[in-house]
């Protein structure tokens, strides 16, 4: 089966780097490895749990007696959750199945096999599967209300969750599932059929990846069809204008993502992989343009994206308040394969930036260090005695569920596969471009990279096993870091600036490259147009964005009338706990300790702040 990862260019396709596969690359300790343990010995569990409890698999077993008994009448009342359930149950499964492939399960295997069997019993003769429909309307009126309806987001999803499961078990009961729906797709929709457009994409991405598991360029036609054909403003409805589903303009003129900031994001790393099959530099330069643009203007210090409750979206230019973002955990794993794909295009670095802030700030903080609780929403400030008027305010703390529950399972696939982000390697080198301890074994080549990364800019890469041809070992130098160095085997030492330190060679067996990364405690200036939060500073080392909660603040003072003098500034201290939130690196001052930003409200829910205001001086 070659390559197992969630994103496989074709050979046709020439991206700069190409991937490796989860098998490829395996994290053996430190943060994500910790990570990785609890999402499968606590988080995919709970999610089999929930998805009992919330109905989900309930709602499946009931559409498929409806094909047993097709006169039934529909029945709303016994139906549970909202329309979309069935997205929930495939982004649980796709977990599952690069969870196994990382680590193989006999237990998840059987609940892959006993998920998989309820939606193949629930599909339709003609491919069409949604519990939702075939409740509620007893499989009537398909495609009734595509605007929110939800069902090519449902099947995008089943896709996605079939290619994983097709990567590690090769042809199964869920895989043939996915290419019975996409050949409906296929059938129903399209420049000779219905011309509707989903309300949510991510049916692009699945279609895409389909076609490269399949060879069949079909997919590949309807991933560009749904793509051209959006951005003529005719998605509307329930109140939304075409802005809200990125309809206003097309995907080529758009200049910065606006907006539901997932549909948008979504759409967008869709897209990128049509770009890149279809070798179109057009699209291409305008996805890179949209990237560039929205990391300047329309994204939080933490990674996070959408700065408005209303509508999920993303607000105008620079519109990034701290207490109402949304920064929606969905929103940074959208931006996270936006990324991956354009880095795989292109080898431009700074995608490799944008992937490491999303990982370690705005979507790690989407889990509880115990792994069953979620933020939805990752608001950068929380007041003293703020009351909540919505279950999915940070100020409850992360919840175990959610009725519009897309953030838990999309946080379980992203860490499954979270390996296949890390390396990519071809026959002329290897590239590093997120660092965890670990191994890297592919093509003959074998590497043990060992690193305390992100608490310490140490990282050693040693070659165990290699062939005898000269290759080019690339390791990121992030944009954050100033006077970092690299020593080549050889001993030599010499300074490296930011984008990717290479070392080229015949390697040996033994040979070790050491790349060492300061990480002084910085400071990083708010922009001027950000009103919110002009003439403030937020407190950063490394690749992480600190955050102080009101329990960590000396004295009386409330968080709120925390400000930073010159004297907190210069004495801030970074100090290793082994035996704070799981062991890690505090930022301490006169007033106040700071932790990662990710790790806060796993003690206690309250007041917090990443933007701390300067102390006025007269």
């Amino acid at each position: 089966m070659g390559i197992a990862g969630p994103v496989v260019p074709t050979q046709e396709a020439q991206p700069t780097l190409r991937p490796l596969g989860i098998a490829n690359v395996r994290i053996t300790s430190g943060l994500w490895a910790d990570r990785q343990r609890i999402n499968r010995e606590v988080s995919i569990p709970i999610g089999s749990t929930r998805l009992r409890e919330a109905g989900n698999l309930a709602d499946l077993e009931l559409a498929a007696k409806y094909l047993t008994d097709p006169g039934r009448p529909a029945d709303r009342d016994a139906y549970r959750g909202p329309w979309f359930m069935d997205s929930d149950v495939y982004k649980w499964l796709e977990a599952v199945s690069w969870e196994c492939l990382r680590a193989d399960s006999d237990e998840l295997r059987s609940e892959l096999e006993l998920f998989s069997k309820a939606v193949e019993t629930a599909q339709h003769d003609d491919g069409y599967v949604n519990s939702y429909v075939q409740v509620t309307r007893a499989g009537r009126d398909r495609y009734r209300d595509l605007v929110m309806g939800h069902e090519h987001y449902c099947f995008g999803h089943l896709v996605q969750a079939a290619v994983a499961a097709h990567r590690l078990l090769g042809d199964c009961a869920l895989w043939q599932v996915a290419l019975h729906a996409a050949d409906h797709l296929v059938a129903t929709f399209g420049p000779d059929g219905n011309d509707g457009l989903d309300g949510h994409p991510v049916i692009e991405m699945a279609l895409v990846e389909l076609y490269r598991e399949t060879g069949r360029t079909q997919y590949l036609d309807l991933a560009q069809h749904f793509v051209e054909t959006r951005g003529r403003g005719t998605i509307r409805g329930r109140g939304r204008d075409p802005i809200y589903f990125s309809d206003r303009v097309s995907v080529r003129e758009t200049l910065v993502p606006e907006g539901h900031a997932v549909r948008a994001v979504y759409l967008a790393a869709g897209a990128s992989d049509l770009a890149l099959e279809r070798d179109d530099d057009s699209l291409a330069a305008a996805l890179d343009r949209q990237w560039h643009a929205m990391t300047a203007t329309k994204q939080y210090v933490t990674g996070g994206l959408g700065s408005r409750w209303d509508g999920e979206a993303f607000g105008d230019p620079y519109e990034l308040p701290p207490d109402v973002a949304y920064a929606e955990t969905c929103a940074s794993i959208g931006a996270i394969q936006w990324a991956w794909r354009r880095l795989l295009a292109t080898g431009d670095v700074r995608f490799a930036d944008g992937i490491e802030q999303l990982l370690l700030n705005g979507f790690l903080s989407g889990v509880s260090l115990s792994g069953d609780a979620f933020f939805y929403v990752n608001a950068l400030q929380v007041r003293s005695d703020a009351v909540p008027d919505d279950h999915r305010q940070p100020v409850n703390g992360r919840q175990q569920w959610f009725q519009t529950a897309c953030c838990p399972p999309n946080v379980m696939r992203t860490i499954a596969q979270l390996s296949g982000y890390l390396a990519t390697g071809d026959d002329a080198g290897v590239q590093l471009h997120q660092y965890a301890a670990g191994e890297i074994d592919f093509a003959g080549r074998r590497l043990t990279v060992s690193t305390d990364y992100p608490w310490d800019g140490r990282v050693e890469v040693t070659v165990d096993v290699t062939d005898q041809r000269d290759w080019t070992l690339s390791l990121r130098v992030p944009s954050w870091c100033v006077g970092a160095t690299l020593t080549d085997p050889d001993g030599q030492t010499t300074p490296v600036s930011a984008g990717y330190a290479t070392t080229r060679r015949t390697w040996q067996p033994g040979d070790r490259v050491v790349l060492e990364l300061p990480m002084p405690v910085r400071l990083i200036e708010a922009h001027h147009r950000v009103d919110a939060v002009r003439g403030c500073r937020a407190i950063a080392r490394g690749p992480l964005v600190y955050a102080v909660e009101q329990c960590d603040v000396v004295g009386a003072l409330a968080v709120d009338d925390l400000t930073l003098g010159a004297d907190d500034a210069a004495q801030l201290t970074p100090r290793w706990e082994s035996d704070l939130l799981g062991g890690c690196v505090t930022v301490t001052a006169r007033t106040f300790t700071a932790v990662p930003y990710f790790l806060w409200a796993n003690r206690t829910v309250g007041p917090m702040r990443v933007w701390l205001p300067l102390a006025v001086t007269g």
